[in-house]
């Protein structure tokens, strides 16, 4: 790491004030081109350690950046992951409200909610459906407490920036059919997702990582390097399967699994 812990700190305070205030704060990345991916975790883990302190309950994990279309914007070859927080939970069809978010996105993804510990290094495929209590249709919500693009320079986000800021997560929602792991072949799930009845995105689940669950087992290995696990009991969302879709002021945004049901939001 470059950085002192300090710097962490402050990174991190400063990231809690622009998710209170809804007022986007500078790149990281401009303020300290040195920053490895290790700081950026550790002002992650600062910042949720703040949010903790604040009364929030750690529910979980997110795993971002799995689709090649992703990685190749941001010029990584790896996702990246973020930590799922209590009051980031919405109900299906819940009406999201107007002061909540700064500029929100969605994205389609699978969640997985885990019945046993995930403990790595070697952790396969294999070994996260026999961890995996039931999967269900789902919806991050997206938001960004940095600017996505430097007025002055043109600069835009790096990935230290979106790992810092708990890797853009803001809010899940699931709904549909829950169903246990094995009940269909996760590569084929797809999503058709609309904004206000016309179809925007659409993806299959294969689009991660070649199936869903390897990044499940991404996470549980590269948290095992930092003496961390899943926890069973865990929601874990396993990466997007299609671009991030704008969610604007009056917005009514649905994703139509299939067979396995339908997860909406209205953006008030």
């Amino acid at each position: 790491m470059k950085l002192k812990p300090e710097q962490h700190q402050t990174a991190a305070q400063r990231l809690d004030q622009a998710e209170k205030q809804r007022k986007q704060i500078g790149l990281l990345s401009l303020d300290h081109p040195e920053m490895e991916m290790e700081d950026a975790y550790a002002v992650q883990a600062a910042w949720v350690q703040l949010k903790l302190a604040q009364g929030r309950r750690r529910i979980g994990w997110k795993i971002g950046l799995t689709s090649k279309a992703m990685q190749y914007a941001l010029n990584i070859d790896i996702p990246d992951s973020g930590v799922l927080l209590d009051d980031m939970m919405f109900a299906d069809a819940a009406t999201i409200p107007t002061d909540r978010f700064i500029q929100p996105r969605i994205e389609a993804e699978i969640a997985f909610v885990m019945k046993a510990p995930l403990q790595g290094p070697n952790t396969t495929v294999f070994d996260v459906l026999n961890a995996t209590d039931f999967i269900a249709p789902a919806i991050e919500i997206l938001d960004t407490r940095i600017l996505r693009s430097d007025p002055a320079t043109g600069r835009t986000r790096t990935i230290v920036d979106t790992i810092s800021d708990n890797a853009a997560n803001a809010g899940i929602i699931t709904g549909g059919r829950p169903m246990r792991p094995t009940e269909a072949d996760m590569r084929w799930i797809g999503a058709i997702v609309s904004r206000n009845g016309e179809v925007e995105e659409t993806g299959l689940g294969a689009g991660v990582l070649n199936h869903p669950a390897a990044g499940i087992a991404w996470l549980a290995n590269r948290l095992a390097m930092f003496g961390g696990s899943i926890a069973a009991g865990d929601i874990v969302l396993s990466g997007s399967f299609i671009r991030p879709v704008e969610a604007r002021h009056g917005d009514t945004i649905m994703a139509d699994f299939g067979p396995f049901g339908t997860v909406s939001a209205y953006f008030a």
